[in-house]
């Protein structure tokens, strides 16, 4: 097996801000893993809210490159075991590579992914369309160019509640709201009945990620679900989550692809949790993989693709939030051949 590393950049539609940082460029590295003539695709994006740079992770991979090309690839699950033996603390890196893993065994198998796990592609939920925190003008800009039947509005400013009810104004459409961080127990326990009232459908991570004692009293209290997303990155992470959340958002890259990922769902439904994924800013690669597992997920936010101003890959195609998936093995997605260089 030979592994290819493509280091590329991802230019935004428009800017993108969210609690943490703002960015117009999205820096994300495409893996390929080619054998018998196919080649699998995966991707991890760099994330300097997590200490991932791109140089971090092109560099993990090239130390790892014998690794990476001389384990046997039987199955996916088996494949990222070997290689979460020998490279425990590499989430995105794994990530990357457990994608390629099923998009090259799928491709193998002559058969999608999901269909390898026996899932209807019909099952999968309706994907929000996310509006990035910024100047109301602007927020209010995007619901009106970008019609959508969910909208994800991203909140952590002094201005939320006023900001919410003016773009209520120009949809009817529900919202679900992610603070990131940025409230505090008090605040989302004030605000969760305004927001119902707003037509929001649950909060994503109100609160710091280790406010355990603070996120138990809004587990209790609050007039909204809470959605864990900082504070569930990895399969560890579902257990706690449990009587402190009402669901989970899993990222791949946070826990390493498709392989933990279908663990953490498990354990979500174990203790009751609902279950929703993200994407971060990516390509069709990417957000092709997510695809593949969507039918198992009560909620999904894989409008990555749709955020930049021209996409490296192509993959599935998403319409008015629904997912149409080509009818290709493995994942579907494929780097361009421009950007094979």
């Amino acid at each position: 097996m030979r592994l290819h590393i493509f280091p590329l950049n991802l230019t935004l539609a428009s800017t993108f801000r969210i609690t943490h940082e703002s960015r117009d460029i999205q820096p994300t590295v495409i893996v390929g893993l080619e054998d018998n003539g196919l080649i699998g695709w995966g991707e991890a994006t760099a994330i300097a809210y997590y200490n991932q740079s791109q140089d971090k992770l092109v560099s993990t991979l090239e130390k790892n490159r014998a690794l990476i090309e001389q384990t046997p690839l039987d199955t996916p699950a088996q494949y990222w075991e070997a290689l979460h033996n020998a490279m425990p603390d590499c989430s995105f890196e794994l990530c990357a590579l457990d994608l390629a893993a099923h998009d090259l065994y799928g491709k193998k198998q002559g058969k999608p992914v999901y269909r390898i796990w026996g899932l209807n592609p019909e099952d999968a939920p309706i994907t929000n369309y996310t509006i990035g925190m910024g100047p109301l003008e602007e927020m209010v800009s995007k619901i009106e160019n970008h019609p959508w039947p969910i909208y994800k509005i991203k909140l952590g400013s002094d201005n939320d509640l006023e900001h919410l009810s003016a773009l209520r104004q120009k949809t009817n459409s529900p919202f679900r709201v992610d603070a990131n961080t940025a409230w505090s127990a008090s605040e989302t326990i004030e605000k969760a009945p305004i927001l119902k009232e707003l037509g929001v459908e649950f909060i994503e991570q109100p609160l710091p990620a280790d406010a355990w004692n603070d996120h138990a009293i809004v587990y209790r209290e609050s007039a909204l679900p809470i959605i864990a997303d900082e504070s569930c990155q990895t399969e560890d992470d579902v257990a706690r989550c449990a009587g402190h959340f009402q669901g989970i958002n899993i990222k791949l890259v946070k826990c390493g692809g498709l392989t933990p990922a279908l663990r953490m769902i498990a354990d979500a439904r174990k203790y009751g949790m609902q279950v929703m994924m993200g994407c971060m800013t990516e390509s069709s690669i990417g957000i092709s993989a997510i695809a593949q597992i969507a039918p198992m997920l009560d909620y999904v936010d894989m409008d990555g693709a749709l955020l930049l101003k021209e996409d490296i890959a192509t993959g599935v195609c998403i319409d008015n939030g629904k997912v149409y998936y080509p009818d290709l093995p493995g994942t579907g997605a494929s780097l361009k051949s421009e950007y094979r260089s």
